[in-house]
């Protein structure tokens, strides 16, 4: 019995000492190791990959982000689905519209949202409305009906929004990637938003289509991948083109 309890002792000993030496080298020695290499070796994307204009963060070049209608706060403008602007009453539940205060029907609340600002080049669709904590995917299957429908509605959409035949809107203009934070669109997408961001702050379509061109990043390795645009990094250097 004596033996029995003894053995038992030290096979508890053991796994006790096991447990605090793996805990310290994995659960510190480990993270702090890779922190501390991490921050030698790649500070910036350590960092997150953070991209900073006069100063200031704008974003991160591995995140995609919305650039919609801001006021002059900076604060999301909201619109009908006909695209009259509304604001939302106090308690956030309901809408009225700016011209008049009428208060919206449930019904019309519902396609109360932003909308794209023209003057920016814009990112494809997000599932998760660019939320870096809700990252994920809509889950539909190619062939759900919702799906196909709304699909269809965003190619309408985005031709019409860039004043372009619906032929010629790209695959990733009217689907979202499969984390909803793509930063990055095909240089076809890109292409097609020229016209409307020259039109928009009165430049020469020329030099944004060069512009877009220059900020074409090639295949990972030359093989992976498409090549591919960097919204943010691109509508920093359209805000300098445009002075």
């Amino acid at each position: 019995m004596v033996t029995n309890l003894s053995t038992r002792i030290r096979v508890l000993g053991a796994s006790l000492r096991a447990f605090l030496v793996l805990t310290v080298l994995l659960g510190v020695l480990y993270p702090l190791s890779m922190t501390g290499i991490a921050q030698a070796v790649f500070p910036d994307r350590a960092d997150g990959s953070m991209v900073e204009v006069d100063g200031k963060e704008v974003g991160s070049s591995l995140i995609g982000q919305s650039f919609d209608l801001v006021d002059t706060e900076g604060n999301p403008r909201t619109f009908d689905a006909e695209g009259r602007e509304v604001l939302a009453t106090a308690d956030g539940e309901s809408y009225t519209y700016l011209q008049g205060g009428a208060p919206l029907t449930e019904e019309q609340a519902k396609g109360v949202g932003p909308l794209p600002d023209p003057k920016w080049f814009q990112p494809r669709p997000s599932a998760s409305n660019y939320d870096a904590l809700a990252s994920g995917a809509s889950n539909y299957g190619p062939e759900n009906p919702d799906f196909v429908q709304l699909v269809k509605d965003r190619k309408a959409q985005v031709a019409q929004f860039n004043g372009v035949p619906e032929d010629r809107v790209p695959v990733d203009a009217v689907t979202a990637s499969g984390s909803g934070l793509d930063p990055a669109i095909s240089q076809a997408y890109a292409l097609i938003q020229v016209d409307r961001v020259a039109k928009e702050r009165k430049l020469d379509p020329v030099r944004v289509r060069a512009l877009v061109r220059d900020h074409v990043d090639g295949r990972v390795i030359g093989i992976l991948g498409e090549p591919r645009v960097n919204v943010l990094e691109l509508n920093i250097a359209l805000k300098k083109l445009a002075g």
